[in-house]
């Protein structure tokens, strides 16, 4: 269960303590080339142009060498890319170069999630909150990583911890309902994704989890109706494939839903 965007942060911030002012030795002329870059690599980033926001970062890493963030910020992009283990060496430079900014670490450890290292993520985690204890990021990403590994109550118990410190993170509660799904507490999951679909009516991850839900209970029409919902908000829930490996739902929940594609009814 990825979490996307939240995790990733493709916002070009500048971290605290980072060099972000480039060097003295750079003409004002210079200086204000490289401010427009950065707004236009922050603006491509944004919009989804990837490739050109990681083009512009390059011409301003070339210049600014030493500036932590750019680094980070590239390594974003090229996530976003899928370009995980170059992201990684991004993320690797930024933390040697300002090891004291945790959310290089937040967005490092989505990095390995992406790859399958669950340890090396939920380490980067840990180190998140051992800064801050209430990052809720970290808490919904650590209990990312901890499904990953198939540790169910430790995903709940940090989606829960997430939950605590900030009741309206929808996509903690999202993840909470699919993990109390996984361990086969289906009433109180289903119950948590009514309040998020009801808070919430666009929530297209929580409908298609309805839908899934409702079906695997036998309640088809419930079941059908919230898929209406979920064919006009998102298309990709109807891609098993996507569901699985990009999102990660955890195993029931995806095979759930995949019997409701393939209108495979349940035995009553």
């Amino acid at each position: 269960m990825l979490t996307l965007l939240c995790s990733l942060g493709l916002l070009l911030g500048q971290p605290p303590n980072a060099q972000a002012e480039p060097s003295p030795s750079l003409s004002d002329a210079v200086i204000e080339e490289l401010e427009q870059i950065s707004d236009r690599a922050r603006e491509a980033a944004q919009q989804g142009n990837f490739d050109e926001a990681e083009a512009l970062l390059d011409a301003l890493i070339e210049q600014i060498p030493q500036n932590p963030a750019l680094w980070s910020n590239r390594g974003n992009v090229r996530v976003s890319q899928n370009k995980l283990e170059a992201a990684l060496e991004d993320y690797n430079h930024a933390i040697e170069l300002a090891p004291e900014f945790p959310e290089t670490y937040l967005n490092r450890g989505t990095a390995y999630e992406a790859l399958g290292r669950w340890s090396e993520a939920i380490a980067d985690y840990n180190h998140v909150l051992e800064q801050s204890r209430d990052d809720v990021a970290a808490y919904n990403n650590r209990g990312n990583a901890k499904a990953g590994q198939g540790d169910w109550s430790g995903a709940i118990a940090d989606y829960r911890q997430a939950m605590e410190r900030a009741p309206d993170f929808a996509l903690a509660r999202a993840n909470y309902a699919l993990a109390l799904y996984q361990a086969e507490q289906s009433q109180q999951a289903l119950q948590e994704m009514r309040n998020l679909v009801r808070r919430y009516p666009q929530f297209a991850d929580m409908r298609a989890a309805l839908t899934a839900v409702l079906w695997d209970m036998g309640k088809r029409g419930e079941a059908e109706s919230n898929w209406v919902a979920v064919a006009g908000l998102d298309s990709r829930y109807g891609d098993i494939d996507w569901v699985r490996g990009v999102r990660r739902w955890p195993p029931r929940m995806t095979e759930a839903l995949e019997n409701f594609l393939t209108l495979d009814a349940p035995t009553p």
